[in-house]
């Protein structure tokens, strides 16, 4: 399954596709910090993608037809332009062009035709100018591009890791592949709690989402995401406990600033929360490999049906 990772910043799309045996064939992100630490990972697991030219900087600057041939296209797409954060400014390119990045998205899934489609954003996106920005994009996707739609809000602790961070998961399929129904992966219990992490008693057993802004506000504030009480004591969450909570290794590597990596995992997608999904996506486009085997599907597993040529005709 080969896939190309858009807007990559630290790596938790390629981490987790590659965790169910993706190979990233192209990738690209702007930001001078996070291409240090992402290349400080990846290059030892994907050295061709990085010797090969195929990690680029400005994503519109990119002739979209000379990316390499891929199955899945990855996309944590910029989110400001649709969060409190960035003045819920949506597609208005004239303030912010980061909003208009979806439709770069979109000319690369045109030039591409991949299989399948896995975008992720905030949960905002939903209630973004009353519904009208998602439904731009769901309409775009379906009915301009031709794929079949699924989304679904998912939280980091869906998938085992302790972190709220509820997001917007985008699935699609190419119609013309005429897959049947795709249904997101169950919910699996905590891997590990908050007092794990901080290694003492701590009355949450999910933390904060990690966020990229307001560091510093007092464990009493409203804004606060990253102080703790543990074992009667208040607790800063650094690095090392903001790698466990997004679902990075303890090997994974910041080669810049303590606030840079604190940055970038507050930027980053839950890895858990994502190869879960992969997987999910991989069996789905593996009923290609199967023309013969008609797959009844619902939100408890998969029942694989044999059928002979003659009853799939039918059905």
């Amino acid at each position: 399954m080969k896939f190309i990772d858009l807007f990559v910043g630290i790596g938790g799309f390629h981490l987790a596709f590659h965790q169910v045996g993706g190979n990233c064939v192209f990738a690209s992100e702007i930001d001078v910090h996070a291409r240090q630490t992402y290349e400080a990972n990846f290059k030892p697991i994907s050295p061709t993608l990085f010797d090969g030219g195929c990690f680029a900087g400005d994503i519109t600057q990119v002739d979209y037809t000379s990316i390499p041939d891929f199955d899945v296209l990855c996309a944590g797409f910029p989110c400001q332009p649709f969060s409190q954060a960035g003045y819920k400014r949506g597609f208005q390119e004239e303030k912010d062009s980061r909003g208009n990045m979806f439709f770069n998205i979109c000319q690369i899934i045109e030039a591409k035709r991949p299989k399948a489609v896995f975008l992720e954003n905030v949960l905002h996106l939903l209630k973004h100018d009353d519904g009208k920005t998602f439904e731009i994009i769901k309409s775009t996707i379906e009915d301009t591009l031709g794929y079949d739609f699924y989304y679904k809000v998912v939280r980091a602790s869906d998938y085992g890791l302790p972190q709220h961070r509820p997001r917007v998961y985008m699935v699609a399929f190419d119609k013309s592949l005429k897959l049947p129904p795709f249904f997101f992966p169950s919910k699996t219990p905590l891997k590990y709690t908050m007092s794990d992490i901080l290694k003492g008693n701590c009355p949450k057993d999910i933390g904060f989402t990690l966020r990229v802004g307001g560091r510093g506000s007092k464990i009493d504030d409203r804004r606060n995401w990253e102080f703790y009480y543990v074992d009667d004591e208040v607790k800063r969450i650094g690095v090392a406990e903001g790698k466990q909570m997004m679902g990075y290794p303890d090997s994974y590597r910041f080669p810049v600033s303590e606030t840079q990596a604190m940055k970038q995992l507050g930027n980053s997608v839950a890895v858990d929360a994502i190869q879960a999904v992969a997987l999910k996506v991989k069996e789905h486009l593996a009923i290609l490999e199967k023309p013969n085997e008609f797959i009844l599907q619902d939100e408890k597993g998969q029942l694989h049906l044999d059928y002979s040529k003659e009853a799939r005709i039918a059905c």
